[in-house]
């Protein structure tokens, strides 16, 4: 993750030096690092997931859960270095206000210099701890989903031990599991890109009835502006919440009430190829998002510090334009993917039993 995100190395500098030739040029290869970005973790979360499991079945020889509890202890290592995890999550936002403020106190440039590497160096360190999110939430759904299927088995009076993609209810199931999560990202981004419209215009509003802003002889309003955005992150956000809440519990009923009486199972089938589908999409997808994000940042950051051109130039101007586009795709539609694996899971897990057919009577 840092070496996509920091300007050190290559893949930021690369977006930076896209950004002499326009904006076009800077969000595409913005976004190819992003992509790129996705191989490393995903592999290292497979080996991760596979030598735990392994390990754990070497260690408990015979014993029938004996890989979930490799998987668990994992899962449990993981999680136990979370306060490192939060700090290292916490410095970002710190940094980045702390340059808010040297910006309105109008403080000399060598200190908004200061505070400008320590919120690139922020930057990298939340795209790090959001790939740490990511792999804990993997091996998390791994057990989540050992979980359902078994709860599945223990109500349904049978086993269901494999999930066979060859069935087309349970096909359809994933696909509309992939569909989701790039449904949830958008309404997440849609969301974002309304309430910054609504502060656009309130500032313009607000330059226009009191000229002397621009002057400093006239002091803004903040107070509109907070209240706009916190109004439109808790309007905003019911959308996507039914949303996660409600798919995956259609989807299973509506499969359950089709497969009817011969086959009870077909609706925790189908769900459990939604959860396999949306998993493996939505940690993908997350760490597309953070990482791009995180990239387009730091590129505009370079080039501040004076490359091709510094402040004012061309290629500056082309950077702010990708960390716009960056900024909902790494504090938004990233992170609430991380929530969204996770929330899927638990609520199938919760709600098993609305999946299982009733005993066909003969």
């Amino acid at each position: 993750t840092q070496y996509y995100t920091d300007f050190e190395f290559p893949p930021v500098r690369g977006i930076a030096q896209a950004s002499v030739t326009g904006h076009g040029t800077n969000v595409i290869a913005g976004m190819a690092v992003g992509m790129r970005a996705t191989a490393a973790p995903a592999s290292i979360v497979c080996v991760a997931l596979l030598t735990c499991y392994k390990v754990g079945r070497m260690a408990f020889d015979g014993y029938a859960a004996a890989g979930l509890f490799g998987t668990a202890v994992a899962t449990m290592g993981m999680l136990s270095t979370v306060v490192f995890v939060l700090a290292m999550d916490v410095f970002g936002p710190i940094t980045d206000n702390a340059g808010g403020i040297v910006e309105m106190s109008d403080q000399p440039p060598h200190v908004r210099d200061i505070t400008d590497t320590l919120d690139a160096v922020g930057n990298t360190t939340k795209a790090i701890t959001k790939g740490f999110s990511v792999g804990s939430a993997s091996l998390a759904c791994f057990l989540l989903f050992s979980a359902f299927l078994d709860e599945v088995s223990e109500i349904a009076g049978q086993r269901l031990e494999s999930v066979d993609l060859a069935i087309p209810e349970v096909f359809v199931g994933g696909f509309a599991g992939a569909t989701l999560v790039f449904y949830f990202s958008g309404q997440c981004m849609t969301a974002v890109g309304s309430a910054a419209q609504e502060v656009v215009n309130n500032v313009r509003t607000q330059f226009r009835e009191h000229p002397g802003i621009m002057d400093g002889s006239e002091r803004p309003d903040h107070a509109q502006c907070v209240a706009i955005v916190t109004q439109a992150a808790l309007r905003e956000m019911v959308s996507p919440g039914l949303i996660a809440v409600c798919v995956p519990l259609t989807c299973g009923c509506v499969f359950r009430v089709l497969g009817g009486t011969h086959d009870r199972l077909l609706g925790a089938k189908a769900i459990a190829g939604f959860l396999m589908f949306a998993t493996a999409t939505g940690v993908l997808l997350a760490i597309f998002l953070n990482t791009a994000g995180g990239a387009w940042d730091n590129a505009k950051k370079y080039i501040e510090k004076g490359a091709h051109g510094g402040k004012g130039s061309s290629a500056h101007k082309a950077a702010v334009t990708g960390d716009t586009v960056g900024d909902p795709c790494k504090d938004t539609a990233g992170p609430s993917l991380h929530v969204l694996i996770k929330l899927l899971s638990t609520i199938t897990l919760v709600c098993a039993p609305l999946f299982v057919g009733e005993h066909g009577h003969h």
